[in-house]
């Protein structure tokens, strides 16, 4: 299964770590990655591979929560977003959720 991780928030050394070191813990494979700062706000986007992920969907997105709220400013934010993909609906039916 396909997702998306996001996380914007102040720009600190070590997001990028902090975040891949998670996903190499919990055996999750980033397939793409973006990131940008603009006036010292970071932002990123990471499609990954939850296919070999180590723990539940439920306990994920409390880890990638813990990060958001670990790092240290109020306005920053972390999330893992479900991407539809063969076998689980597409564009046009995406999963009513719309996220893990």
């Amino acid at each position: 299964m396909k997702a998306f991780i996001t996380v914007v928030g102040k720009d600190t050394v070590g997001v990028v770590a902090r975040v891949s070191g998670l996903c190499s813990e919990l055996s999750i494979n980033i397939e793409d990655i973006s990131q940008s700062i603009l006036q010292g706000m970071f932002a990123m986007i990471m499609l990954v591979d939850l296919s070999h992920c180590s723990v539940s969907h439920e306990e994920l997105r409390g880890r990638i929560d813990a990060l958001g709220r670990g790092a240290g400013d109020a306005g920053d934010r972390a999330g893992v977003h479900r991407r539809p993909g063969p076998g689980d609906g597409d564009a046009d039916h995406p999963d009513p959720a719309g996220s893990l």
